[in-house]
C-alpha cells in the first residue's frame, strides 16, 4: 500500500517558510537520501581500497603470516556487491511511494541506466552522516527483520506489547475497535506485531531512510528468509573472526504479508508534531526509542497528552540520547528523566508503572567484543478520564 505523507514543515524563527520552499527543502531531502543509497558502492570501496593499501604496505614477511587477508577483503567486496544490489531495489521502489508526492522530479531518479536508477555523478554528494545512515539502515534490517534480531527486540518490543495486552485484553474487548499509534515506528516491526494481534495501529516515521527501507520490506519483500544481507561489513574492530564481520543475515524471519486481517496496519511519512493534530483521538500511543528525537521534547508530551482519548495510554521504552544535542544550528531541548518526570506529570498525566532501569541493546552485532548497553526508562502513563489540566496546544511548536 502506499504511504500518505502528512505535513513535514519545519519552523525556522517563526517564520513559516513558503510552501514552494518547503517543497523544495523536502525534494533536496529525498535526493540526498537517494544520493546515500545511490553511493553506497562506491565508499565502502574506498574503505577497502585503504585496507588494501595498508596491507600491502607491510614487508614482505608479514605479508605472509597473514595469507588469508586479501581474500577476506575480496569476500568484504562481494559483500557489499550484494549490500549494494539490495539497496538499489529499495529506491528503485520509491518511486511512486507516497500517494500524494512526488519528490522524483518527473521521473529523473529513475533512469535507464544499466541499474534502473540515474548515475550517482548526478545526485548531490552526500555526507559522511548520510553515509552512516545507510549502514544503520542495514543493521535496523537485522534489528526489525530477522532471527538474530529477535533478543533485542523482546527486550525493547515485548514489554510494549504485554502490557498493551493487559490493558486491551482480547477476551474483554474487540481489538479492532482499539486504536494505537506507534510515532517514530522505523522500519514497522512493533507496528506491524501490534497489528497482528488485532488492533488496529499506525506506524509514523519522518527520516526517508526508515520511510524507503520499510516500504520494501513491508510491500515488495517475497517469503521468509528471501534477501541476505551482509549489515557488519562495515565493522573493523572488535571481530573474534574474519567470519564474523562477512557473516550473512537473512532477512525478513516472518513474511509481512502475513497480517491476519487486512485494513488494520498502516504507516504514515511526516513529523509527528505535524501529522498528529486531532485531540482525543488515540486508545494508545507507543513510544520506543523515540522521544530523544525530539528538537523539543516538550512538544512531544504535549501532542500525546492532546492525541489520546481520555483515559487512553501512553506507553514508553527508550534512552534519552537527544538526537540534536551536539548539532550546530539545530534547537534541541536536553531534559532530564526527573524534569521530563515531572512534565509529563504537569500535563495531567498518572504514571501507572515506572523501571528506569531497564537493560536493552540498539542495533548490536552479537558477536563483536564490544556492546552499549542502555539502562532505559520503561513507563506506563494515563491520560485521566475528566482531565483537570487542558492543555490545548496554543504554541508555536518548536
Amino acid at each position: 500500500s502506499k504511504m500518505a505523507t502528512g505535513g513535514k514543515s519545519k519552523k525556522h524563527g517563526k517564520e513559516k517558510l513558503s510552501q514552494n520552499e518547503e517543497e523544495r527543502l523536502e525534494q533536496q531531502h529525498f535526493l540526498r537520501v537517494i544520493s546515500a543509497f545511490r553511493h553506497y558502492r562506491t565508499h565502502s570501496l574506498q574503505r577497502l581500497d585503504k585496507a588494501e593499501k595498508c596491507f600491502r604496505q607491510l614487508p614482505a614477511y608479514q605479508q605472509k603470516l597473514l595469507p588469508n587477508h586479501m581474500a577476506h577483503l575480496g569476500e568484504l567486496q562481494t559483500c557489499v556487491e550484494k549490500n549494494y544490489d539490495f539497496l538499489l531495489n529499495i529506491i528503485k521502489m520509491t518511486e511512486n511511494m507516497f500517494e500524494n508526492k512526488d519528490y522524483t522530479g518527473n521521473g529523473d531518479v529513475y533512469s535507464n541506466d544499466t541499474d534502473g536508477v540515474v548515475s550517482e555523478n548526478t545526485l548531490p554528494l552526500p555526507r559522511e552522516f548520510d553515509m552512516d545512515k545507510v549502514k544503520t539502515t542495514l543493521k535496523q534490517f537485522v534489528r526489525d527483520w530477522s532471527a538474530e534480531g529477535k533478543d533485542e527486540r523482546d527486550g525493547c518490543y515485548k514489554p510494549i506489547i504485554d502490557e498493551i495486552q493487559q490493558r486491551y485484553p482480547a477476551e474483554q474487548c474487540d481489538p479492532w475497535e482499539v486504536s494505537i499509534l506507534v510515532p517514530g515506528a522505523g522500519l514497522g516491526r512493533l507496528a506491524w506485531e501490534l497489528a497482528r494481534l488485532g488492533y488496529q495501529c499506525q506506524g509514523n516515521e519522518w527520516s526517508f531512510f526508515m520511510l524507503f527501507a520499510s516500504n520494501y520490506i513491508l510491500n515488495k519483500c517475497e517469503g521468509v528468509n528471501s534477501i541476505t544481507l551482509h549489515p557488519w561489513i562495515h565493522q573493523f574492530c572488535n571481530n573474534r573472526t574474519s567470519r564474523d564481520q562477512a557473516r550473512p543475515v537473512a532477512i525478513p524471519d516472518i513474511d509481512p504479508h502475513s497480517l491476519p486481517q487486512i485494513g488494520n496496519f498502516s504507516m504514515t511519512a511526516g513529523d509527528f508534531l505535524e501529522v498528529y493534530k486531532e485531540q482525543d483521538s488515540w486508545d494508545c500511543v507507543a513510544t520506543c526509542y523515540f522521544i530523544d528525537t525530539a528538537h523539543n521534547i516538550v512538544s512531544y508530551v504535549e501532542t500525546i497528552h492532546n492525541i489520546l482519548k481520555p483515559g487512553g495510554y501512553w506507553i514508553n521504552l527508550g534512552p534519552l540520547l537527544y538526537h540534536f544535542a551536539d548539532m550546530a544550528n539545530e534547537v534541541s531541548i536536553e531534559l532530564s528523566y526527573e524534569d521530563l518526570r515531572s512534565v509529563i506529570q504537569e500535563f495531567g498525566f498518572e504514571i501507572l508503572k515506572e523501571d528506569t532501569k531497564r537493560p536493552t541493546m540498539y542495533i548490536q552485532n552479537t558477536k563483536s567484543m564490544l556492546h552499549y548497553e542502555y539502562d532505559c526508562v520503561y513507563f506506563v502513563a494515563r491520560k485521566p478520564v475528566e482531565d483537570s489540566h487542558n492543555h490545548s496546544i496554543h504554541s508555536e511548536v518548536v
